[in-house]
């Protein structure tokens, strides 16, 4: 009888990992994980002088490549990662769920992509990291530079748009064509001068956990399954 109530315990703990693994690892890959790596590159940049070790080498490998039409390219390109291409598709797909009356849906988008922004603005205000000079930019920045707005919001972006069509048969040219986006967005910064490959990173990883992180608390279906509403 003692035996039987000491397994308890364990017994609960494996029905428990047996009938929810999926929220579980989702919750470990998805937002524990991603928020980790933010934070011990947040720390490698705010709480040491040095930065991050590999920053410079990148940029410098990055930027060997250099030549006046992939400096005409990467100029026209990186203004999609925001003016041209996020904030557009951002407003398009807000007026489409309203269109649609899927209410759960367009908050889930308002409050990811608005709080985006938000957290990326503070992220900027309280760490200071100023912009790289190791060259002279062909198309400099003068804000402060960690996390980054161009990586941050078209990770953000695309991770919404990845979760809202989950369901459908939309869900692999999102996380495709997205997931392209996305990198030639990142390449276009560091290309540029204007980032480091840790700014980059760190954006890409906060993106991630918060679009998962809002999905989870307003309870969209791909987080639920198939009875709750949307």
């Amino acid at each position: 009888m003692k035996t039987q109530q000491k397994n308890a315990p364990v017994k609960a703990f494996k029905l428990i990992l047996a009938n929810n693994w999926p929220s579980l690892l989702l919750l470990l890959v998805g937002l524990a994980l991603p928020l980790l790596i933010f934070g011990r590159l947040a720390y490698g940049v705010w709480g040491q002088k040095g930065g991050i070790l590999w920053d410079e080498s990148i940029l410098l490998s990055i930027h060997e490549t250099a030549n006046p039409r992939l400096d005409l390219f990467a100029k026209t390109l990186t203004k999609f990662g925001l003016f041209w291409g996020v904030f557009p598709l951002a407003i398009v797909t807000m007026l489409v769920l309203f269109k649609q009356r899927s209410w759960r849906s367009l908050a889930y988008w308002l409050i990811t992509i608005l709080g985006s922004i938000v957290i990326n603005h503070t992220g900027k205000s309280v760490i200071h990291r100023v912009r790289p000079e190791l060259w002279e930019s062909p198309a400099p920045e003068s804000n402060y530079s960690f996390p980054s707005g161009h990586a941050m919001y078209t990770m953000t972006l695309v991770a919404a748009l990845v979760i809202l069509t989950w369901e459908s048969k939309w869900r692999w040219l999102a996380l495709i064509v997205g997931g392209l986006f996305v990198l030639a967005i990142g390449w276009t910064r560091l290309y540029l001068g204007v980032h480091y490959p840790s700014d980059i990173v760190a954006g890409w990883m906060v993106s991630i956990a918060w679009a998962i992180g809002v999905g989870l608390l307003i309870k969209l279906r791909p987080f639920q399954g198939k009875n709750s509403s949307g």
